[in-house]
């Protein structure tokens, strides 16, 4: 696997910050929201991190329609920990 550069460990950190500031102050957050509202395109990932840095975040499975009227099965995260 291909170190990561300083770019890149900031970017993930301040995804996973936005990331879990939402999950704190506005409650749950869907992949679509994330990638739309918070600009990060691999949500999976930066909730798996944040669990492995001890958070414990609940995913429930719902379908949402995108902009294109596409319905979409997608993950919605819950901060279980507060």
């Amino acid at each position: 696997m291909k170190a990561l550069t300083t770019n890149q460990e900031i970017s993930f950190a301040s995804q996973q910050a936005r990331v879990i500031a939402w999950l704190m102050t506005k409650g749950p957050l869907t992949t679509l929201a994330a990638r739309r509202e918070l600009d990060v395109l691999h949500p999976a990932g930066r909730i798996k991190e944040l669990r492995e840095q001890g958070h414990d975040i609940f995913t429930f499975w719902r379908t949402e329609t995108t902009n294109q009227g596409r319905p979409h099965r997608v993950a919605e995260y819950i901060l279980t920990d507060l």
